[in-house]
């Protein structure tokens, strides 16, 4: 008779720290699972704590927390499949990242992750000790070689697994989006199929945590790289897997295979989910944001009303003098597209009070940037007054390149709970807007159609701070900024090999000093998405206190 094994993949997404919840969900998705007699139930990495729960693990009380919700969920799941989730653990006196298994309420197989990740938000290093690398797992007629997340991205602890016995490997994660991730965990993980001869089965979680989001995309892959199941990006499943025994082996039956959306849809999706999670976690159903009338706020409005319901956003319109006719109607038309409510504070007379309020005090300095900025600063005070009145989260809307390069307020258009464009260019900005102006989806609760005017997509990007403000006055146009940004930042590469790139020297170099005497205001700006390998605020750390510049000629250079 032919071996069969009923593996259930729950790509569920926990909160951090709500531990009771995320018991329940594990018992919720248990039964539905048992209904579809699943051997075993699986779950990703560090469920029950919410990943990642950074320096909360190392509270005694909320490991102990955790531990009294692993023997609560053993006596819950004891009648039915054989369940496997990860929580922190204390093991021989030494705080782990572990993965549990237990069938019939016992205890078969508690897995510790060898192998602990250092960078980014993931410091691993700093909170865990890594355990050895655990053998594998018996449930009926497979034995499940379980490594955790980063030990299956080299090759020394799936090898061993398999020496020892592993039959399927089960790879429990906690890996968040950036742009291109998904081929790279393939190509790591048909490297592993490939060096093993085993299949191999990649389960991820979705939803935000701060500034990371978890994509999902869980798939299986059978001997020789073969994918057998791909799961959705983004959307919470639970799907069977059945895998049948051979004389080659175990085999994963083809099933369900998800299309993948494109990096521009899923750079979106990305951002629309966390801002929906970020709102809704911290206990806030409704947001509000600043209309300036330009690109960014175009769309993280439009982002908004996705996530949320344009009945749940409120836009804000704050004219100065400065504002152009043509920003105030444009900011009022996006409104109108998408449905949502927007109100008018003008500003003019707050600027005029505080400007006789420094007068005296300014007496005889020609206005400069000190005056632009008091304007940010009072739509900054607005917006939080009715964000704090309502019960509105602020949504602040600076992209990377304003980010980069020190072209925002503090205490003013930086002000703000969250930032769900943080770690998007300024060129990507306006093709975002384009592609959500082309496409709607099922999973986007704002209107379908065109939502951002054209004349937003068209006009010069300007703060409208003075007359006549472009910001082309200040900044390289952003195609060329952008392409220098990538350089410098995403590539982490020199002034010389911008140059070399093509990028005047003079430019490269006033950019450069842009980027370095901003990381002040980089500091307290809000929370954001990662949408890339190299965020600013996580990926790229440099002092406050800055005073080297390269000056490299990006020549080769001998000690004399």
């Amino acid at each position: 008779m032919t071996n069969r094994f009923n593996l259930s993949l729950v790509q569920a997404g926990p909160t951090v720290g709500a531990i009771n919840q995320n018991a329940e969900a594990i018992v919720k998705y248990w039964r539905q699972a048992r209904d579809e007699r699943a051997d075993l139930v699986a779950f990703p990495e560090l469920f029950l704590a919410g990943y990642p729960a950074q320096d909360l693990v190392l509270k005694h009380a909320f490991i102990d927390a955790c531990e009294r919700r692993v023997e609560w969920i053993a006596a819950a799941c004891k009648d039915g499949p054989a369940l496997g989730f990860g929580s922190p653990s204390i093991v021989d006196g030494k705080l782990r990242n572990a993965y549990f298994i237990f069938q019939n309420g016992q205890l078969k197989g508690r897995i510790l992750k060898h192998k602990l990740p250092n960078v980014g938000v993931f410091d691993e290093m700093r909170l865990f000790e890594s355990g050895p690398i655990c053998g594998p797992v018996k449930i009926g007629p497979a034995r499940i070689g379980v490594p955790i997340c980063e030990d299956a991205w080299s090759e020394d602890v799936c090898e061993a697994l398999m020496e020892s016995g592993a039959e399927i490997l089960l790879v429990a994660n906690g890996s968040p989006y950036h742009r291109g991730k998904y081929d790279v965990r393939l190509s790591h993980m048909v490297a592993r199929v490939i060096e093993t001869g085993l299949p191999l089965v990649y389960l991820n979680m979705v939803g935000g945590q701060d500034d990371q989001i978890f994509d999902g995309g869980s798939f299986v892959l059978n001997a020789g790289g073969a994918l057998a199941l791909q799961m959705p990006v983004f959307d919470a499943d639970c799907v069977t897997v059945c895998f049948v025994q051979g004389n080659a082996g175990w085999q994963a039956v083809d099933g369900q295979r998800e299309a993948l959306p494109d990096q521009w849809e899923q750079d979106y999706r990305a951002m629309v989910e966390a801002v929906r999670d970020f709102v809704f976690k911290n206990g806030f159903s409704r947001s509000v944001v600043g209309l300036s009338g330009g690109i960014d706020s175009a769309l993280v409005a439009t982002i908004a009303a996705d996530a949320l319901g344009p009945e749940q956003l409120r836009c804000i319109s704050l004219p100065s003098p400065y504002t152009s006719l043509e920003s105030i109607s444009d900011a009022i038309e996006l409104a109108n597209n998408l449905r949502c409510r927007i109100d008018k504070i003008r500003i003019d007379g707050l600027q005029a009070e505080v400007d006789c309020a420094l007068g005296d005090l300014f007496a005889g300095h020609p206005q400069d940037l000190t005056e632009e900025n008091i304007q940010s600063r009072l739509r900054g005070l607005l917006l939080m007054a009715v964000s704090n009145k309502f019960g509105e989260m602020l949504l602040t809307t600076g992209n990377k390149s304003e980010a980069a390069v020190g072209y925002a307020t503090i205490y003013g258009d930086m002000a703000g709970a969250y930032n769900p464009i943080k770690d998007l260019y300024k060129t990507r900005v306006f093709e975002s807007c384009r592609w959500r102006n082309r496409n709607h989806r099922s999973w986007m609760k704002g209107p379908d159609g065109v939502c951002i005017p054209d004349q937003i997509l068209e006009k010069p990007p300007s703060a409208e701070l003075r007359p006549g403000q472009r910001d082309s006055d200040s900044l390289p146009p952003y195609e060329e900024l952008d392409g220098i940004l990538e350089i410098l930042i995403d590539q982490d590469r020199s002034v010389a090999e911008a140059e070399a790139a093509g990028f005047d020297g003079e430019t490269v170099r006033r950019v450069e000093e842009l980027v370095f005497g901003s990381e002040h205001k980089r500091f307290q700006s809000a929370p954001g998405l990662k949408l890339t390998e190299r965020a600013l605020w996580l990926d790229r750390r440099y002092p406050i206190v800055n005073h080297w510049r390269d000056e490299s000629d990006g020549q080769s250079h001998d000690p004399a």
